[in-house]
């Protein structure tokens, strides 16, 4: 009986309410509402595993109940202000009193549609793992856009490069085989014209000539180490010591193969290898090895391939490629 006493003094109390003080009391029922959630839930939070799952179960229904029951209450009082959820304004209500009433009522239809009470405001600042996630975005995205860049700066020397090749090869009815550029093209592309040679596969992998080329240097030293002289990386390590860094780099890593490479090789092989360009003058090595029974290996130099700089290629017959 108090409860209904209580209930009529309210009803009459807003029915003397002006639009501005409806809207601070409704406002201030959702803030209390708010702080009873999280007091439930801090309650809740205590005892087993299992009794803070009943208990935090309890507190969504209680708080669902108690929810839906504000919205209906503050909707109905809202009604009769001249609201609705469909329409946002009233002929003898002012512009600001309008965009308030707007805002209260787009907050109680989200809460209608399931949003917690408790939800972060719209403007909230982003979080900082979201803004790690745009920072990176937008790297990416920066990153992306100098490659591109990139390659259209290179895109010319590389079509007058290959085109330059492409004059030498096509007389002697040779073209230029691909080759994957990953740090191993030097040892893939005399793996593939090994593999030309004999028909089948190539007697030694990538790897393996790696490994070869590795090895002779070593066993050359006198004649690979001049090389390593003039380099000035660290004053702390003699030459030696740069070149048998540089030999464990060739034989186990993915680390560019250039001329020194192919001089060894040429030894380890016994091998005439010819070097096409279309940049440079073309480069015959193991000269010694050459024999007239087209068992030379023929590759390609390339200065300008894919923007990534220096690339060899594989070269053969014309005949080989259209099969």
């Amino acid at each position: 009986m108090a409860e209904t006493n209580v209930s009529e003094d309210e009803t009459t109390m807003e029915q003397h309410e002006t639009v501005d003080e409806v809207l601070a009391r409704h406002r201030q029922e959702i803030k209390q509402l708010q702080n009873k959630e999280t007091e439930l839930k801090k309650a809740a939070a205590k005892g087993s595993k299992a009794e803070q799952k009943a208990k935090k179960k309890q507190v969504e229904e209680d708080i669902s109940k108690l929810s839906t029951k504000l919205k209906e209450k503050q909707l109905k009082e809202l009604a009769s202000q001249g609201f609705s959820s469909t329409s946002s304004s009233s002929g003898n209500i002012s512009k600001d009193e309008t965009n308030e009433k707007k805002g209260d009522i787009d907050t109680l239809v989200r809460a209608i549609a399931g949003v917690s009470v408790t939800a972060q405001p719209e403007h909230s600042k982003p979080s900082k793992s979201v803004k790690r996630r745009e920072k990176r975005a937008k790297e990416e995205a920066d990153r992306e856009q100098r490659i591109k860049e990139e390659q259209s700066n290179v895109t010319s020397d590389r079509m007058v490069e290959n085109q330059k090749l492409e004059k030498k090869l096509k007389p002697l009815g040779l073209t230029v085989s691909e080759i994957k550029p990953d740090g191993h093209c030097l040892y893939r592309a005399v793996e593939s014209q090994l593999a030309n040679l004999s028909g089948c596969a190539s007697p030694y992998t990538y790897q393996k000539l790696r490994e070869m080329a590795a090895a002779y240097m070593r066993d050359h030293k006198t004649d690979f180490i001049p090389f390593f002289l003039s380099e000035t990386e660290s004053e702390s390590e003699s030459a030696e010591e740069r070149f048998e860094k540089y030999c464990r780099e060739v034989e186990s890593t993915a680390a560019w193969g250039g001329q020194l490479e192919l001089g060894a090789l040429t030894h380890c092989l016994r091998k005439h290898i010819m070097v096409f360009s279309g940049s440079f003058p073309d480069v015959e090595m193991g000269k010694e090895y050459k024999s007239g029974n087209g068992s030379s290996l023929m590759l390609s130099y390339h200065r300008h391939a894919f923007g990534l700089g220096e690339h060899y290629n594989s070269v053969v017959l014309v005949k080989n490629m259209t099969g």
